[in-house]
């Protein structure tokens, strides 16, 4: 289910988008074996004539299949990882939708972990450590942590390179303009004679300085 480009800023991309580790989905799926099996043996145990009974053991055993299976590969399906050159999202649920959105600004530290199963299974969880008021953010049970931990440093840096260089290229727009106005009134000043030739040369070489 990729992320809605309506979603996203104006000059915003996505660079990676993801779904927890389906290691979530190997219990659902032993209780899906197990549900499978056991109307199996409902429908070749009880005797053909006891056909209502067979119907309602083999009924109450999906009934219970739905919270134990279902429930999980919905949540599953419908929890997605975001990360775009400017944000961390995560987003969860199907009617209700909840979500973190984290600027890769306010990012100051990842940390990873695994045990011994999950590195075999290539599983593990990440650590958000940010500024503001969400502190500290858990992604738990995401695919490759210690490549994603690489990646999100990586687009991070340039997020943070990308405002540095805007924020100079304002700075300069701020100041030139207002530098600018002022060489024009010196020579206006120096045309009029009001200034001389030195003061003039000193005043622009001045300005010219500060720009």
């Amino acid at each position: 289910m990729a992320y809605s480009e309506k979603l996203l800023s104006e000059g915003e991309r996505v660079i990676r988008e993801f779904r927890p580790h389906w290691r979530l989905l190997f219990i659902p799926a032993l209780w899906l074996i197990a549900g499978i099996v056991a109307i199996v043996l409902i429908t070749t145990t009880i005797p053909i004539n006891n056909g209502t009974v067979e119907l309602a053991l083999s009924l109450a055993v999906v009934l219970a299949l739905i919270p134990l299976v279902v429930g999980p590969l919905i949540k599953w399906w419908f929890t997605s990882y975001v990360l775009t050159n400017e944000r961390l999202i995560t987003r969860s649920g199907v009617v209700a939708r909840s979500g973190v959105e984290i600027p890769l600004e306010n990012i100051a530290n990842v940390l990873f972990s695994q045990n011994v199963v999950e590195r075999i299974l290539g599983a593990g969880d990440l650590l958000i450590e940010s500024a503001g008021e969400s502190g500290q953010s858990p992604f738990n049970d995401i695919p490759k942590p210690d490549e994603f931990q690489a990646l999100l440093y990586r687009v991070r840096e340039e997020r943070t390179q990308s405002l540095a260089e805007s924020q100079a290229t304002a700075l300069s727009s701020a100041v030139a303009p207002d530098a600018t106005e002022r060489l024009e009134r010196l020579a206006r000043l120096h045309r009029d004679g009001v200034i001389t030739e030195a003061e003039y040369a000193e005043k622009r070489q001045q300005l010219l300085d500060e720009i």
